[in-house]
């Protein structure tokens, strides 16, 4: 299936050629990224009705929980549909939605809108109740994915990352919910802002992060198109990068002095896995012949790539000038360029890729493998595709600039525009799953 993304699928892809056992489940993908984008879109308007009770230092309840609906609904929650499609087809195994699968969906939507509820109402002790159910259901989603890429046929280093992805996000969950039983018992010694600052980059850079760069590795060479890394190479990129992670975690959290250490370390990782972008852009392959231009996919993770920059700046001038009275400005602008120009832009990139496939696979299993279905490519609303870009285009340096400087003109233009780009991407999903297009012609004719 990746193959379809870099030439003519009718003439790759033929009867008895695909295993129907890779065909991607229906259900959760789908079930997740619907709670993903309401989640986006309960965060956007609250940000574009309401800028003014988010304004000002970011610990506070209201912040708190529009920030897990961006973290945990949308970025987790996008994360945990589209392994149901990355798996059978980019890493080659097979991840069928069993009945335990459905339930660890509503386990994790009750245990969201639990967390952010109670976040909003100020009551810890109800989001700890609520964060089990979540760290139960990413649990097992953990465990079923983890089984699946015991089996896969793919290198060590292309399946490290999510191991470790998965790990760190136990520990980010498990970290979180200490902190919420300390808020009412006060059991754990230290200044809250260091544990929460160490469970934020645990669930920001040691799960989504090494989550988006591992899947990069088998993905971005099908966007760009380009040749695939493999190698130790790769390996040394993932350790150090995890090693950033857990040293980083670690020093927040003790308040250490070794931080900007630990926070080198992690930029050190990143800086190895852009020195393999660049390897993958000097070889390039020829792109799909009805690929839509310009291509927007592309775009969005260019823009991300950006914007991941300008974290490590942001973070670099919190960490060499502690004492600054912008630093709380700077530490806003850090996370928002962080979760929105970064993670949440990635992820946007990959999913106007991996959306159409999923179409396509469907429909092509669906036709007993028999005639091959119109290229993916064709299958992009391209009206709808322009309206949110040009709104992320526009509305992630509002939000950055606004939530730093505590602007509400600028955050209610900002999360307007973000709420928009949402509503386009949910009508492109519905889309995609009404139309029914026409056959290119029979699948043995290659």
């Amino acid at each position: 299936a990746p193959r379809l993304a870099r030439g003519r699928p009718e003439a790759q892809l033929r009867p008895g050629a695909t295993n129907p056992a890779r065909v991607p489940a229906r259900t959760p993908p789908l079930a997740s990224r619907a709670l993903a984008h309401l989640s986006l879109l309960v965060a956007t308007l609250v940000l574009a009705g309401d800028p003014r009770s988010l304004a000002g230092f970011f610990y506070h309840p209201r912040m708190i929980a529009v920030v897990h609906l961006v973290t945990l609904g949308w970025i987790t929650g996008t994360i945990l549909g589209m392994l149901y499609v990355v798996l059978p087809l980019a890493l080659r195994s097979p991840l069928p939605a069993r009945r335990a699968d459905h339930w660890a969906f509503w386990a994790f939507a009750v245990g969201e809108v639990g967390m952010v509820s109670h976040f909003w109402l100020a009551s810890p002790a109800g989001m700890v109740w609520s964060a089990g159910l979540v760290v139960a259901a990413l649990g097992w989603v953990g465990w079923r994915v983890l089984g699946a890429l015991r089996r896969a046929p793919i290198p060590l280093e292309h399946r490290l990352p999510f191991l470790l992805a998965f790990a760190n996000l136990i520990l980010a969950g498990a970290l979180g919910m200490l902190i919420g039983v300390d808020r009412s018992t006060d059991v754990v010694p230290g200044f809250v802002l260091a544990h929460v600052a160490a469970h934020a980059h645990l669930a920001a850079l040691g799960w989504a992060m090494l989550m988006i760069l591992g899947a990069g590795y088998r993905l971005l060479p099908m966007v760009l198109p380009a040749a695939m890394p493999t190698g130790g190479s790769v390996l040394a990129t993932v350790v150090v990068t995890e090693a950033g992670v857990l040293a980083l975690a670690a020093a927040l959290f003790t308040g250490s002095a070794l931080t900007p250490l630990a926070a080198l370390v992690l930029v050190a990782g990143v800086g190895l896995f852009f020195g393999h972008l660049t390897w993958m852009r000097r070889r390039p392959k020829p792109p799909p012949r009805d690929l839509p231009r310009p291509d927007l996919g592309r775009a969005h993770i260019g823009l991300s790539f950006l914007y991941l920059l300008l974290a490590i700046g942001l973070g670099a001038a919190v960490l060499l000038w502690p004492r600054s009275p912008h630093r709380v400005a700077l530490l806003t602008a850090y996370g928002a360029t962080l979760l929105v120009g970064f993670l949440s832009q990635m992820i946007v990139g990959f999913s106007v890729r991996l959306l159409p496939l999923f179409t396509w696979m469907r429909d092509f299993a669906a036709g007993g493998f028999d005639r091959v279905p119109v290229s993916p490519h064709r299958r992009i609303a391209r009206s709808l595709h322009r309206l949110g870009f040009w709104c992320w285009t526009a509305g992630t340096p509002l939000l950055i600039t606004g939530l730093a400087t505590g602007r509400g003109p600028l955050v209610r233009p900002a999360g307007a525009l973000l709420a928009l780009a949402t509503v386009s991407s949910l009508l492109q999903i519905g889309w995609q799953l009404r139309q029914r297009p026409p056959d290119e012609g029979p699948g043995d004719t290659a």
